[in-house]
């Protein structure tokens, strides 16, 4: 069984949910450009990297950059997968939502609100683990320096 709770929104918070739903339609779009930009980025990155020649004067026979040749490419096609999710879920909020609000449709303001939630996960948890790696890249560095101080 559902909990409804019937709401009434007055002209100000329909002014405010079309205004964010604009802005968020904005911000979408754009993302969707940065993440074609990523993309096109992995694909000129991959080609620049292997027009790098091998160093023959080396020991190994490579260059300082070979071992990176493929990591580019790759790190850019996952970080565009990973930033499509949050701006897809900011899309479908705003594509909703104005249809919520044109067509006076309640379960259709509950889909939007659901996809923003979801939005809002999804860049929670990044955020927990981009601090998470930044706490650990610390404690690595403090302990590698620590471990060259104490070789002196």
């Amino acid at each position: 069984m559902e909990n409804q709770i019937n709401l009434q929104l007055n002209e100000q918070a329909v002014a405010g949910l079309r205004e964010s739903a604009k802005w968020s339609t904005f911000l979408a779009i754009i993302g969707f450009i940065g993440v074609g930009f990523m993309v096109l980025a992995a694909i000129f990155m991959g080609s620049a990297m292997a027009l790098i020649p091998e160093d023959p004067y080396s020991r190994t026979g490579m260059n300082p950059f070979g071992a990176m040749k493929g990591f580019i490419s790759i790190f850019y096609i996952v970080m565009a997968v990973i930033y499509f999710f949050p701006i897809l879920y900011l899309y479908n909020y705003a594509k909703k939502m104005k249809d919520a609000l044109n067509y006076r449709n309640s379960d259709t303001l509950s889909e939007a609100f659901v996809q923003l939630g979801k939005h809002h996960k999804f860049l929670g948890i990044m955020i927990i683990v981009l601090i998470s790696l930044y706490i650990i890249i610390a404690i690595g560095m403090i302990a590698f320096f620590a471990s060259m101080a104490g070789g002196m």
